[in-house]
């Protein structure tokens, strides 16, 4: 079965939206699409005679087991789009998201496939973003936010939840990458901010809000 640009990029807000809680209501999702609560629900009246979503009225929706399928290629094709941007044209980080919007609505599986293959099978995109295979498995990677690190604990950066173009552009300007090892010095208690060290680098502090949006990992 075929389906529309907007149809897809439907499917895909849902299911983000359903790691937070498992019904959507028309309400959340209109506000992440930045669309009219009745546009929303025209369009899950249409989903829901694909059987894409299960859907009633005032109660909120889900997808099928269909759905949430065909959702799992949509992220996993904007992902891969995003580490081949990233990695083989050298696009920054805050660049490749949109273009990946663009790219992911290429639906051939033998494209993605090759792509996946010719990129050695990347398991997570620039942003840190799990992607998932080709049976829609996901790797689960044990993170914690960066505002919860205890002191002079060397972590490793392995995901950012805000990947807006200024938070994206905060992160390169402090030099902070996917894999860059620091460690939190000091925890100011007037607002909770860190002055955080990365090694050959001078000390720099971020906001609480920026650290709550930095997930790290333990290592050496």
């Amino acid at each position: 079965m075929n389906f529309s640009t907007s149809e897809e990029n439907y499917m895909k807000a849902i299911f983000h939206l359903q790691q937070e809680n498992s019904t959507v209501t028309t309400n959340r999702l209109a506000a992440l699409l930045n669309a009219r609560p009745a546009s929303i629900t025209d369009m899950m009246k249409k989903l829901k005679t694909k059987k894409i979503v299960h859907y009633r009225p005032y109660r909120g929706f889900r997808l099928t087991t269909e759905g949430n399928k065909i959702a799992l290629g949509i992220i996993r094709r904007h992902r891969l789009w995003e580490y081949f941007l990233s990695e083989k044209l050298k696009f920054t980080w805050d660049e490749v998201h949109d273009i990946a919007e663009d790219l992911e609505h290429v639906s051939s599986k033998k494209l993605i496939d090759k792509l996946d293959a010719f990129l050695g099978y990347p398991r997570f995109d620039p942003h840190g973003d799990p992607i998932p295979d080709h049976q829609g498995k996901i790797e689960k990677n044990r993170q914690l936010a960066l505002s919860e690190v205890p002191l002079n604990k060397t972590v490793i950066v392995c995901h950012v939840s805000d990947q807006s173009s200024p938070m994206l552009e905060l992160m390169k300007h402090n030099n902070i990458h996917m894999g860059t090892r620091l460690e939190v010095k000091k925890k100011f208690s007037f607002d909770q901010s860190l002055e955080i060290k990365i090694r050959q680098q001078a000390p720099f502090t971020v906001s609480n809000q920026v650290a709550k949006k930095i997930s790290v990992k333990y290592g050496t």
